[in-house]
């Protein structure tokens, strides 16, 4: 049973902040990289941030950079976005993602994502 279950999605009003939680079982992730997507009703699915297997390596899109802030804690076998300074063009369903195994680079296309979690709904409202 792999499973990515994601957490922490809710109504918040503009300025403020929420923090995802993509918890990981079934599967070691260690080796995985690991990226947060999100999708609006009508738009396609966009890249927000993604995370390399050890943590040292992070990458955003333009869009969030400085607001977001992508960490893992393998022990626990959880990947966590902090966000912060929230809009309504954050509002969506926002899903995590791993890949089969370790990669060289992060990759910001969905398809290079095996595995996927059911989302959970950020609201930004003002």
């Amino acid at each position: 049973q792999v499973q990515l279950v994601e957490s922490g999605g809710g109504l918040v009003q503009a300025g403020g902040s929420l923090r995802l939680s993509c918890q990981t079982s079934g599967r070691t992730f260690s080796r995985s990289a690991i990226a947060w997507f999100r999708q609006a009703p009508g738009k396609e699915r966009q890249f927000v941030s993604a995370i390399s297997w050890n943590g040292g390596t992070t990458y955003y899109a333009d869009s969030v950079k400085g607001r977001f802030t992508i960490t893992r804690d393998n022990a626990d076998n959880t990947v966590y976005l902090q966000m912060n300074s929230l809009n309504s063009e954050d509002t969506a369903v926002y899903s995590c993602a791993a890949t089969y195994g370790m990669l060289q680079v992060l990759p910001t296309n969905p398809y290079e994502y095996r595995y996927w979690g059911q989302g959970t709904q950020v609201t930004v409202s003002s």
